[in-house]
């Protein structure tokens, strides 16, 4: 059974690991979500997830007992908006419901915690399935595009999505 929870600083040495696998390198290829064949390196680290853990941002993870099963990060950006990101399952577990269940906290989350009325993420723009799946779960390509946030040659773009929340 799954149950999200925010995270601790006691969990992240545990859900590092997670992030990692579900992102960057071969074992990311095991599922769907990974930018594994666009970028390569660390996707993060213990002090970047600490960092999450502020009062301006939640860090929800995914678990099954003890075992951390993936995580979702949302933070208030002000103006009533959420920025919703870091959304990943171990690659062995997706397609299991989980990233469903970590989004619909997150969106919870942006309204109890933030009073955000909508949220807006970033994706890769050449991840036309996961801007599908995003899409099926209500989130609309805005028309913004933004430079990913590391520089690479050759260089990537974010498509911009937003979903309105109600009230």
């Amino acid at each position: 059974m799954t149950a999200i929870r925010p995270a601790t600083l006691e969990d992240l040495p545990r859900l590092h690991p997670v992030v990692e696998r579900a992102y960057r390198g071969d074992s990311a290829r095991q599922g769907w979500t990974h930018e594994a064949d666009l970028v390569s390196g660390d996707r993060t680290d213990i002090e970047t997830l600490t960092g999450l853990l502020d009062g301006h941002s939640r860090l929800l993870i995914a678990l099954d007992g003890d075992k951390v099963l993936g995580c979702v990060n949302i933070a208030y950006r002000g103006d009533r908006l959420a920025y919703l990101g870091l959304l990943c399952v171990d690659p062995r577990l997706q397609t299991a419901g989980i990233g469903k269940q970590l989004l619909q906290a997150a969106e919870i989350a942006a309204r109890d915690a933030f009073g955000a009325d909508r949220i807006e993420m970033t994706v890769i723009d050449r991840r036309v399935e996961l801007i599908a799946w995003y899409q099926r779960h209500g989130y609309a390509p805005s028309g913004e595009t933004r430079a990913f946030p590391v520089p690479l040659d050759p260089p990537l773009s974010m498509t911009v999505l937003v979903k309105h929340l109600p009230i």
